[in-house]
């Protein structure tokens, strides 16, 4: 079996495994919201959001302290099966593009199904850094089910190893430039995940269940100021890419626009964060809006006409 099968072989593995993570999240979400946990918390346990940075969506809460134990970081046999699950998933699709990437000798992005496989990884990769770090299991099935759905799109795409047209045999530039976006991609689904769960979670905190309001604010904070000169730096070695295959900088494609859009959405986004009349609900709302564009970004070449519809990418 050649490493190219077992590529594809691996694929749908780790579909299954992203699949069943996603089920055991969706359980284990409905297990807290029922208010049942598997393990009691010590009386003096800080609350999950302590230690948080200053210049959140709303001012800290020490009231969460009396309200008793942080039922989002309570652990649940599904919560625990979940995080495996899905990084079993993670790590077998990881595995699949880098065989493919010993194939082809480029990153593993070249084309649409490609490069869709990659997003999904790169937001399970995301979720799974920050789940350790923040008591966010209770919303894992919201980067998850991203993943899942781009992974059975992708599925849907033609697999094949072709050769690319000649303005993308850039190697070096492919790998990083298209990388680039795969990471930021992925992180911004884990911001997008935050600000939905932030708008229904609302400065009161009224389920739980969920992640306070100050968590959420700071997982989406942080994974955007991650992910932000990621994808700043990814137009900008675009730009010199365009100069090189089609001998201008900028041109208005679609893409391009949709790139910038994009950029400029997350830059407003972070002034607002820390603006009193933009923080909280419009602020989240923000991230919403700028996860929508990212999509758009991502599929714009499928419906527009543009320089970069022969790729897909």
């Amino acid at each position: 079996m050649t490493l190219a099968q077992i590529s594809q072989l691996l694929f749908p593995i780790g579909t299954i495994a992203i699949a069943l993570g996603f089920a055991a999240h969706v359980g284990h979400a409905v297990m807290l919201a029922n208010g049942r946990r598997s393990l009691s918390f010590a009386p003096n346990r800080q609350p999950a959001w302590a230690g948080v940075v200053a210049g959140s969506f709303a001012e800290g809460r020490t009231s969460a302290v009396a309200a008793g134990p942080d039922l989002a970081a309570s652990p649940t046999p599904l919560g625990r099966a979940a995080v495996v699950l899905t990084g079993i998933g993670f790590g077998i699709l990881v595995a699949s593009l880098l065989l493919r990437g010993i194939v082809v000798e480029r990153g593993p992005w070249g084309n649409m199904f490609e490069f869709t496989v990659a997003f999904g990884a790169s937001i399970v990769g995301g979720y799974l850094v920050l789940q350790r770090r923040y008591p966010i299991r209770s919303i894992g099935f919201i980067p998850a089910g991203i993943a899942l759905a781009l992974l059975l799109y992708a599925s849907s795409l033609g697999s094949a190893i072709n050769e690319l047209v000649p303005a993308l045999q850039n190697a070096p530039l492919l790998t990083i430039h298209v990388g680039m976006a795969v990471i930021s991609y992925g992180t911004f689904a884990t911001s997008f995940g935050a600000g939905v769960a932030y708008l229904i979670q609302g400065r009161e905190d009224r389920f739980r269940w969920l992640p306070s309001h100050k968590v959420l604010d700071e997982v989406a904070y942080r994974s955007v100021i991650f992910g932000f000169p990621i994808f700043a730096t990814m137009i900008i070695l675009g730009s010199w890419w365009a100069s090189i295959a089609w001998s201008r900088y900028w041109g208005w494609d679609p893409k391009e626009t949709a790139a910038l859009v994009t950029w400029l959405t997350y830059a407003i986004y972070l002034h607002a964060r820390n603006q009193r009349a933009w923080a909280g609900r419009p602020a989240a709302l923000l991230l919403v809006v700028a996860f929508g564009m990212v999509l758009v970004t991502y599929s714009g070449s499928l419906w527009f006409s543009g320089l970069h519809a022969y790729s897909g990418l």
